[in-house]
C-alpha cells in the first residue's frame, strides 16, 4: 500500500508529504528535477516516470483540455496555468473571488484571468480592459 502523502503547503495548498513526515512541498515542486524532500523521494521514477499518470490524483488538477493538466497547487494562484483560465475560472476549479493582493477587472494579459496582482496598480501600463487598475485600483 502507498503512504498517503497529501499535506497542506503554505498557504494551504496542496503539498505532497516527505518521507521524514515532518517536510510538506507544494505539489508543484514534485518532479520538478530538483530533489526537495531529503531522501529525494519526490523525483522518483515511480512518481515522475510517467506524468501525470504516475502523480497521486490530488497532486493534478485537469485543464478543461483534456490534453492539458497542472499541479493542483496552481488551481487559483490567480495565474493562468492552462492556457484557458479554466484552472481559475472553469466550474471545476471553484476557485474564491480575488484576494486582498489582487486586483478584480478583466485582464488584458494572457497570464491572467479575473484579476491582476495589486503590485500592477498604476503603473503606467494597462493591465485591465477597463484601465480600472490605473485609475480606480
Amino acid at each position: 500500500a502507498s503512504v498517503n502523502r497529501f499535506c497542506a503547503a503554505s498557504n494551504n495548498r496542496t503539498g505532497f508529504l516527505c518521507d521524514d513526515r515532518a517536510t510538506c512541498i507544494p505539489a508543484s515542486q514534485v518532479c520538478d528535477r530538483v530533489s526537495n524532500c531529503r531522501s529525494g523521494e519526490d523525483e522518483q521514477e515511480k512518481l515522475c516516470g510517467d506524468l501525470p499518470r504516475s502523480l497521486p490524483g490530488y497532486l493534478v488538477f485537469r485543464c478543461s483540455n483534456p490534453a492539458y493538466w497542472v499541479y493542483a497547487d496552481q488551481r487559483c494562484n490567480g495565474m493562468n496555468d492552462c492556457g484557458d483560465c479554466s484552472d481559475e475560472m472553469g466550474s471545476l476549479a471553484a476557485c474564491p473571488p480575488c484576494g486582498s493582493e489582487w486586483w478584480s477587472c478583466s485582464p488584458v494579459l494572457y497570464e491572467y484571468c479575473s484579476c491582476v496582482p495589486r503590485r500592477l496598480c498604476r503603473d503606467g501600463v494597462q493591465h485591465c480592459l477597463s484601465w480600472s487598475d490605473e485609475y480606480i485600483c
